[in-house]
C-alpha cells in the first residue's frame, strides 16, 4: 500500500502536540541512571549493577527515545499530523538516538569492547552537528544547545573509546565523557519545558483560530 492511498484513506487533523516530552524524558531519566554511577562510580560497577544499568539503559533512553522517533516519522510521512520540517530532524534524532541507547544498554550488560565504538562516534557527531545547524536555523536555541552537548559527548567518547590501546589519552577522553553528559543532564531539562512552552502556545494560537472560525461559520 502507498503512502498517498494511505493519506487518501486516513485522514488526521494537525496535531500541536509532538511528543518530544517522552524523548526527553527517557534521555534524562537515562543520565540519571547512568550518571551517579559513571560521575560518582556509586555503586561500584561490577556484573549485577552493570546488569541493572544496561537494562535501564535499553528501555529508558533507549526505547522510549526510539517510540518517539518512529511516532513522529509516522506522523510526517503517513498521516500529514505533523508539518514542520524541523520535526523531520528530531525524528531522526530520536531514532537514531534510542538505537544507540539499545546498543549501549546491551554493550554495558554484557561487557563489551569498547573499540568499535569508534565508528558510531563519527556517525553520531555527524548527527549531532546536523541538528545544531537545523535548530539554530530554524530559531530554537534551546535544543540546538542540546545538539551542541551531544557533539561535545561523540566527540570525546571517540577518544574514550581508544583506552584499551591508548589508555592515557582513552582515560581523559572517558573523563571528559562524563562532564559532557554531565552537561547535556542539565540541559534537558530546560529543552522540555521550552518544548512544552511552545507546544502550548501552537495550541492556544489553533484553539483561537479555530474559535473565530465557528463564530464567522455562525455569522
Amino acid at each position: 500500500m502507498s503512502v498517498s492511498l494511505i493519506q487518501s484513506v486516513v485522514s488526521l487533523p494537525q496535531s500541536p502536540f509532538p511528543p518530544l516530552a517522552v524523548g526527553f524524558m527517557g534521555l534524562g531519566t537515562g543520565y540519571l541512571i547512568y550518571g551517579p554511577q559513571e560521575l560518582l562510580g556509586c555503586p561500584a560497577r561490577n556484573d549485577s549493577v552493570d546488569f541493572a544499568t544496561g537494562m535501564w539503559g535499553i528501555w529508558m533512553p533507549g526505547f522510549m527515545q526510539f517510540i518517539t522517533g518512529v511516532y513522529l516519522f509516522a506522523g510526517l510521512t503517513l498521516f500529514g499530523t505533523f508539518k514542520a520540517p524541523a520535526v523531520y530532524l528530531a525524528a531522526l534524532a530520536f531514532t537514531a538516538y534510542g538505537l544507540h541507547w539499545f546498543a549501549m544498554g546491551w554493550n554495558r550488560l554484557r561487557r563489551a569492547d569498547p573499540r568499535v565504538n569508534v565508528g558510531m562516534t563519527i556517525a553520531f557527531l555527524l548527527i549531532s552537528i546536523l541538528g545544531i545547524i537545523v535548530f539554530f536555523k530554524v530559531g530554537d536555541a534551546p535544543v540546538g544547545g542540546l545538539f551542541i552537548g551531544l557533539a561535545c559527548v561523540y566527540a570525546v567518547d571517540f577518544l574514550a573509546s581508544l583506552k584499551p590501546d591508548l589508555p592515557k589519552l582513552g582515560g581523559w577522553g572517558e573523563r571528559a565523557l562524563l562532564s559532557s553528559r554531565h552537561g547535556v543532564l542539565a540541559h534537558v531539562p530546560g529543552v522540555r519545558r521550552g518544548a512544552e512552552f511552545r507546544t502550548q502556545l501552537r495550541a492556544a494560537a489553533l484553539t483561537a483560530l479555530m474559535r473565530a472560525g465557528l463564530r464567522e461559520a455562525g455569522g
